[in-house]
This record gives structure tokens, C-alpha cells and sequence, in this order.
């Protein structure tokens, strides 16, 4: 079971200047033991529970009782060597909660947070989601859990004992009212025909089914698609060209003159390492060499120095359109 399923929402939670006067009424009239403390944002950045308001070490509980009553005395002094001793009342949440503060998901399983309670002697955990505070997951919880299941083990083994009873019970009187009947028999209908096995609307039903998936199978793959291009594209624009690298393109495309071919594909990159995407070389714009970043772009600062004065040409295509957009991107060098 996840955390989503057992964990306490809306949650009661407070601010890192609370004061801790306001903290202790909070928990008071809330039923509850503890709080998150979040910051501006909403990020959890603590928990303050009755432990970290009353002091660790006050152990004597007539001492506690007097602690609260004075927390919530307004002020107004009670007397006595213990409460002159108090902390001091400006205090606020932040300087009494205990932090870095332990979350999990909605996702984490119930098991892992039982985990996470026992290895850092804590009772609760936020639950986040998006950096925010969602649900509070408690050894409360875990244990109503655990008392729920237990009862539904417990139906669950009546329930079968009973089963078994009355299957033997009836078992003797099965012959008299049950006829095996073949697999293979057809079921006849009213009229003395055989009964389809289905509706026309069953079969369309399949069919649209199946069209559904694969629009669904498709869009996925488009989606996984653009995000492999996108991070082709992040790597690239952080690339250089060495000039061994630089060498060796220009001795590929000297071999590739030899074999009879008048150009050469010097890269081929996602359309998404252009500043516009690739539609000033889709259609096509004179300005495109403007829209190359990263590696394209030092390709052709390449190409503009060392290869243009001795008349080669620099072209860029767009090689694929993939689910009808812009795909990959090729810079040739032509000589012909």
C-alpha cells in the first residue's frame, strides 16, 4: 500500500515565525502532536511536535504541566524557580524544530516509511508532492493500517472455513442438479439457431479499442522521440570539434570525391540545437547559419575559414520529418 492511501490530508502545519506560544495552541486545538513547519514556498523545512516545545530532558511531569500552562498564560507570570527558568517567549518555530525534516512520496510504499519511522526514531513523515506538503503519514496510521488488515485476514479465514463447510455439506447433491456440459457446445438460442458470439457493436468497439492504442502507442513514441532529440541536443551544444576530428572529416569527404560523390555529410543533428527550431533552414531563409548553436555552429565557423575560400559550399537539409515535424538536421559539404 502507498503513502497516498493512508496519510492524513488536508495537514495542519505552521510557519518557521510562528511563535511557539501559538504553535502549542495549534496543537492543542488541532488533536494533534506535531506539525510540519514550512517555508514561503511551502517546502517542509522541520517538525515541531510537543517533545521538541516541552524540553527533551524535562522529564518530572508536574514540571511539564506547569510548562504548558505557562506557554499559554498569555504572559502572565506563575512563579516558582522552574518557570523562571522558562525559554525565552519570543521563541518561535524555528528555533525549536527539529530538522532536516524526513519526507517521502505519495508513491513510497507503507513498508519503506515503517522503514524510515524505525531508523530515524521519528513518528511521522511529510508527504510531498511537487516540493509541496500534501498528507502526513504517522505511526498512527501505520498501525490502523496494520489493525485493518489483520481484521480483513481474519474474515477472510471465517469466510473461507464457511466455504469449505457448505462446499462438502453440498457436494453429495451436485449430481442431481448439475450437467456437464462440453466446451464445445454451442449455446442455442430461443429460435433453434446458434447464438452469435457477439454484437457488431461488440467488434467495433474492439476495433476503435485498438485504434485508441495505437494513437496512444504512437504519441509515446513521438514524445520519447523529441525528448531523445532535445538531450542530443543539450550534449551538443556543449561539443567541440578537435581538429583531429576536424581532419578527419575532411579526409572522409576527400574519399568520398574519389568514389565519384559531389557532397558529404560532415553532421547530422537534432533540429532542436537551432535557436528557431529549424524552420529558417526548412524554408529555407538565406539567414540560416544565424540559428546554429554548439557543434553545427563551430562546423560552419570551420567551413567559413577554412574551406569556403577554396570553393566548397556549405548546405544544410532537413533530413526527416518525424510524425510531421522537424527532425534531424544535415550540414553537407558540396563540391559539385
Amino acid at each position: 500500500m502507498k503513502a497516498r492511501e493512508v496519510m492524513t490530508s488536508p495537514v495542519v502545519s505552521a510557519t518557521e515565525d510562528m511563535p511557539v506560544r501559538d504553535i502549542a495552541r495549534l496543537l492543542l486545538e488541532s488533536h494533534i502532536s506535531a506539525v510540519p513547519i514550512l517555508d514561503t514556498g511551502g517546502a517542509p523545512v522541520g517538525m515541531v511536535s510537543e517533545g521538541d516545545l516541552i524540553g527533551r530532558d524535562e522529564t518530572e511531569p508536574d514540571a511539564r504541566r506547569e510548562w504548558w500552562l505557562a506557554l499559554l498564560a498569555e504572559g502572565e507570570a506563575l512563579g516558582g524557580e522552574f518557570l523562571a527558568a522558562l525559554r525565552r517567549p519570543d521563541r518561535v518555530a524555528s528555533d525549536v524544530m527539529a530538522k532536516p525534516v524526513i519526507t517521502v512520496s505519495e508513491d513510497t510504499d507503507t513498508g519503506e516509511i515503517a522503514r524510515l519511522l524505525q531508523a530515524h526514531r521519528i513518528k511521522r513523515v511529510p508527504v510531498v508532492r511537487n516540493g509541496q506538503v500534501v498528507g502526513v503519514v504517522s505511526r498512527e496510521n501505520l498501525l490502523r493500517l496494520l489493525a485493518k488488515e489483520e481484521s480483513h485476514h481474519d474474515v477472510q479465514h471465517r469466510e473461507g472455513v464457511v466455504a469449505r463447510a457448505l462446499e462438502d455439506a453440498l457436494a453429495p447433491l451436485k449430481w442431481r442438479f448439475e450437467r456437464p456440459r462440453p466446451e464445445t457446445e454451442p449455446h442455442d438460442a430461443p429460435n433453434g439457431h446458434s447464438e452469435p458470439s457477439s454484437a457488431a457493436a461488440d467488434f467495433r468497439r474492439l476495433a476503435q479499442d485498438f485504434e485508441s492504442k495505437e494513437t496512444q502507442r504512437r504519441e509515446e513514441l513521438r514524445h520519447s522521440a523529441e525528448e531523445k532529440r532535445e538531450h542530443e541536443a543539450a550534449e551538443l551544444i556543449g561539443k567541440h570539434i578537435s581538429e583531429a576530428s576536424w581532419r578527419n572529416l575532411i579526409h572522409a569527404a576527400r574519399t568520398a570525391a574519389e568514389h565519384g560523390e559531389k557532397e558529404f555529410q560532415l553532421l547530422r543533428f537534432p533540429s532542436q540545437l537551432c535557436s528557431d527550431g529549424g524552420r529558417a533552414i526548412n524554408a529555407p531563409d538565406p539567414d540560416w547559419p544565424a540559428t546554429l548553436r554548439g557543434e553545427a555552429a563551430e562546423v560552419y565557423l570551420r567551413w567559413s575559414r577554412d574551406l569556403k575560400p577554396h570553393g566548397f559550399h556549405l548546405a544544410a537539409r532537413v533530413m526527416d520529418f518525424p510524425d510531421g515535424v522537424l527532425g534531424d538536421i544535415g550540414l553537407f559539404l558540396v563540391w559539385g
